[in-house]
């Protein structure tokens, strides 16, 4: 029988795919030295409340469409082959492309636990960042261990995910439990709360990276015919993980904001690192360090087992090759997932900016796929709130898509990353010319309006 996920599966996978190697950096270098506490916290629950509408219209699909390639076969099927194209070349590049930035990012956790000095054999430098012949190899040796986890099995690599991200979970409580009895909470007060004024500007551009952060909700629909139970009500666990993941990013941030103003964590080169380790000692910065594993590992697996099913479709509608559609005896999709790990091996070599530019504008194709998926839930719904929350949801894709485009946005993305996102356009376009020629191109998707029944998929008892 094929191993499948049950719904504590969803919430792991949702959980470990949604927090990674930023929450546990960015209070640090980007949201106590500008939003402080008070602004973060707003923005993330702004974030969260949209990411939640977003999530509405997955419901929708969830309880009338599931097949694998999640928003992609979904646009396909309602729109046409074009649009699921569209949508599916932007997730395939966003979901690879968090595999290849924890997979750096595990270089980076160890660069903090044994300093520089791991990184031997220095090859070139790229935008500033220093490329070494060590960080290639255990960044590579690092996924090429998850994706053959992967390879073994959805039981194996399920389980592996809930050990890394349960052990996240009690970690980070708690440290913050610990932070807040020996913590400076006066200088906390003095630093964020007395005379703290919120400020719109620096909530947007917390707002502004949340499809970034919160990218891991949408693993779901590239699952969906693994779940042990009906898929339409993995749209509820997905918000259980929405609201964990918010709580935790706000968390980190309180947590390194009990031991240092703005102007302290910003001198620090690993600020909540230097926190926990300063108010809780070295077993308090093990655990930390324990945290930071478990995300980092658990979004590389949970990635790997999306990516690889978003090929799949892609191979399937003939994109990509046939080839890429193939399952193994443990009912893996073995060659999709090697070519997540082709792919992902190129990002130690690139260099560690150019993965953050193209991670930054992967919001921008992930904004895309949401908005689509909201538009189709909108369109297809039934009257009233179905319609009504799917309408929501896509007004606040349509924002995130402006708050990273508009030119002046607090969240406008850089022009590397604005670069990059052409040529990743530009080459779909190719890959989609060349397709439409294919002899066995199916033909799906004539503008299906009137909403079908419930897919019926087998579940077992």
């Amino acid at each position: 029988m094929t191993a499948r996920l049950s719904r504590f599966d969803t919430v792991v996978l949702v959980v470990g795919a949604i927090i990674g190697w930023g929450s546990f950096t960015l209070p640090g270098t980007r949201f106590l030295s500008g939003p402080g506490v008070i602004d973060t916290a707003i923005g993330f629950a702004i974030g969260a409340v949209a990411v939640v509408f977003i999530q509405r219209g997955y419901h929708v699909m969830l309880e009338r469409h599931v097949d694998d390639g999640g928003e992609s076969a979904y646009a396909a099927r309602f729109l046409g082959r074009g649009h699921g194209f569209v949508v599916g070349w932007a997730l395939v590049l966003t979901y690879t492309s968090m595999v290849g930035l924890n997979g750096t990012a595990f270089v980076l956790v160890l660069k903090r636990i044994f300093g520089d000095g791991i990184s031997q054999g220095y090859l070139y430098t790229v935008e500033g960042f220093g490329v070494y012949a060590t960080d290639i190899a255990i960044a590579s040796a690092t996924m090429i261990l998850f994706t053959w986890l992967n390879l073994r099995g959805l039981k194996v690599s399920a389980r592996t995910e809930s050990v890394l991200v349960l052990g996240l979970l009690i970690n980070v409580t708690i440290l913050f439990a610990l932070m807040l009895v020996l913590g400076d909470v006066d200088q906390f007060v003095g630093a964020y709360v007395t005379g703290w004024t919120v400020e719109w500007g620096r909530v947007a551009s917390v707002v502004a990276i949340v499809p970034f952060l919160f990218v891991g909700f949408d693993v779901i629909p590239q699952v969906a015919k693994q779940l042990s139970y009906p898929p339409r009500r993995a749209a509820k666990l997905a918000v259980v993980g929405i609201v964990i993941g918010a709580v935790l990013y706000i968390g980190m941030n309180t947590l390194t904001a009990l031991a240092f103003t703005p102007e302290q964590a910003a001198a620090e080169e690993w600020a909540t690192g230097a926190a926990v380790a300063q108010y809780v000692g070295p077993i308090g910065f093990v655990l930390l360090v324990g945290a930071l594993v478990g995300a980092v590992l658990g979004g590389i697996s949970a990635f790997t087992l999306a990516a690889s099913s978003l090929i799949s479709s892609l191979a399937r509608n003939r994109f990509l090759p046939i080839g890429l559609t193939h399952r193994s005896g443990k009912h893996v999709l073995d060659r999709a997932v090697l070519a997540v790990l082709g792919v992902s091996l190129l990002a130690p070599w690139a260099g560690r900016e150019v993965v953050n530019y193209i991670v930054d504008m992967s919001s921008m194709l992930a904004a895309v796929a949401y908005a689509y998926t909201c538009f189709i839930s909108m369109r297809i719904g039934r009257a009233g709130a179905e319609r009504n929350l799917s309408l929501v949801g896509l007004a606040f894709s349509v924002g995130f898509i402006a708050l990273l485009a508009w030119p002046g946005s607090p969240g406008q993305l850089s022009v590397p990353a604005m670069v990059m996102l052409g040529v990743w356009v530009i080459i779909g376009t190719i890959v989609y010319l060349r397709s439409r020629n294919h002899p066995d191109a199916p033909d799906v998707g004539e503008a299906q309006w009137e909403a079908p029944e419930p897919d019926r998929v087998a579940v077992p008892a």
